[in-house]
């Protein structure tokens, strides 16, 4: 099956399965293929299929799996924004992907209202769950919703199904963010890929905490659905409601990260319940503690999973399953550093600065070919050209082999620093610091943080006679970026050190924090 098809396979299949839960609302598979068809029709009616790009903003809810499908249907190419970046950066990426409409959650819709001028490309404004009592912002229109019903079957003889997927934005070290552009076939064999690591099958529920806008959470909704399975979102990330829905809900699979993990693991009761159905801990974004595992193992009693990937790459590149952690936790605690080996049908290559592979235990940048490669960044021929040359994703990531074919990240080629699960470039940051008065020089890197893997510091060198605060840099940061992207520390220094160039020289700024540690990542 393609991914446009999943939803509407099971639905003819088991069309009274449950498909989706938010807690609040359960709609089952034919329910939902009724919605997602209504949507596909509201698309084409806005002119908004065939390749047209559709921003979409959100929190997690079952409209996104409503979304995503009925787009997929008709052409449609989804471009999910992060619901916690400022609005100049949601500006940023509407305008770069040239969306033709969005479809936005009402809490975000006044934001949004306000920069219509700035947004000269947008046709159709939609708000995804209209006020039940009518009141909806003037000028936008609501998105035909999940009631039953049926819907004129959606005709795709015309259209460029599956072409093209989705369009995700990712960054490098400019902090420009580009757009991976994934097609359906890409996207299928990674959800392919996943399945063959994964025991999850119809019935099967699977609990995903994490954001629909990221491919960490896209691609297990896909899997779940091309496997008939019962996704279980939540809207926001809450530990103490997570463990009871991993006790009381019949959950089967999770999707967590790490600082998800050890955030549950602080609830008081959890030592206390009974994760009777759950097989299978997901988590990636970041490696996992032996302390962490090992607890995690004995309180929720289940088979633990590891993916490594970028957007990129649909998602996912590599695996380190269960026996392996089993193995780490019998003596082997190294392993655990590892994000495990290449999937089916992937071939990962670590290559020296000239190009050609490098034997096992030497560094080099992380490569990688297979079917779950990205067609390109939107609209930047030479990005991609060199991030997928030779046919092969130049990850951007330094990383080296053992002897058994255990990948293992050791550092970044690139600057980017990732904190709870999420990518922050430090450019951007730098960028918005550089504005603020008494600010002299900036240099913005990651450093160790037990909780979120890593966490953000700015370095700085003040104008004299500048009193500028840590509160102030942190304030300012916070005015114009997204929470997380703030620094958590500053530290003010006479001079920023450089090369005989003039760049500075961050290897340098980030080995006082790193220092003895095997990894220079969080």
């Amino acid at each position: 099956m393609k991914p446009h098809e999943y939803l509407a396979h099971w639905a003819e299949l088991a069309p009274e399965r449950e498909c989706i839960s938010d807690g609040a609302r359960v709609f089952t598979y034919g329910q939902m293929n009724g919605w997602a068809r209504r949507i596909a029709d509201a698309l084409t009616d806005m002119k908004a299929c065939d390749g047209q790009r559709v921003g979409v903003l959100a929190r997690n809810c079952p409209e996104w799996v409503a979304i995503y499908f009925g787009a997929f249907q008709v052409g449609s190419v989804p471009v999910p924004l992060n619901y916690r970046l400022n609005p100049r950066e949601w500006v940023y990426l509407l305008n770069d992907s040239e969306a033709t409409a969005v479809l936005v959650e009402r809490q975000y819709a006044s934001a949004l209202d306000g920069l219509r001028p700035d947004l000269p490309d947008v046709r159709d404004w939609v708000v995804v769950d209209p006020d039940p009592d009518g009141d909806v912002t003037r000028g936008w229109r609501p998105l035909p919703g999940g009631e039953a019903g049926e819907s004129p079957t959606v005709d795709e003889a015309d259209c460029r199904v599956g072409q093209e997927l989705w369009q995700m934005y990712t960054s490098g070290t400019t902090g420009r963010p580009k757009g991976a552009v994934l097609t359906g076939a890409a996207v299928g064999a990674n959800v392919a890929q996943i399945r063959d690591v994964l025991t999850f099958g119809p019935g099967d529920r699977m609990f995903v905490a994490l954001p629909l806008f990221h491919a960490g959470a896209a691609l297990p909704m896909l899997t779940c659905m091309a496997a008939g399975g019962s996704l279980r979102i939540v809207p926001d990330f809450d530990p103490a409601a997570c463990v009871r829905i991993l006790d009381e809900e019949r959950i089967d699979c999770a999707v967590l990260v790490p600082a998800m993990i050890q955030s549950m693991l602080a609830v008081p009761d959890a030592d206390d319940r009974v994760y009777e159905h759950l097989r299978t801990i997901v988590y990636g974004a970041s490696p996992i503690g032996a302390d962490t595992l090992r607890r995690a193992m004995e309180v929720f009693t289940c088979d633990f999973v590891q993916f490594f990937g970028q957007t990129e790459a649909s998602a996912t590149l590599t695996a380190l399953g269960p026996e392996v952690h089993r193995r780490a936790l019998a003596g082997e605690a190294h392993l655990l550093a590892s994000c495990g080996r290449p999937l089916v049908d992937t071939e990962v290559v670590v290559v020296g600065p000239d190009g050609v592979p490098v034997a096992a235990g030497v560094v080099g940048e992380i490569t990688a070919r297979g079917p779950q490669l990205m067609r390109g960044y939107w609209k930047l021929p030479d990005a991609t050209t060199n991030a997928l040359a030779g046919g092969w994703l130049h990850t951007g990531d330094a990383g080296r082999f053992d002897e058994e074919g255990f990948l293992y990240l050791t550092d970044r080629l690139k600057d980017m620093i990732v904190s709870g699960g999420e990518n922050i470039y430090p450019r951007e940051i730098e960028e918005v610091l550089c504005r603020l008065r008494g600010i002299g020089e900036v240099a913005v890197i990651g450093v160790p943080d037990e909780r979120w893997g890593e966490s953000v510091k700015a370095v700085i060198v003040v104008q004299a006679g500048s009193d500028l605060s840590e509160e102030a840099v942190i304030g300012w940061c916070r005015g114009h970026l997204a929470g997380y992207k703030a620094p958590r520390s500053v530290e003010f220094v006479e001079a920023l050190p450089r090369n005989a160039t003039g760049k500075v020289l961050k290897t340098v700024l980030r080995e006082a924090y790193w220092h003895g540690r095997d990894r220079h990542i969080g």
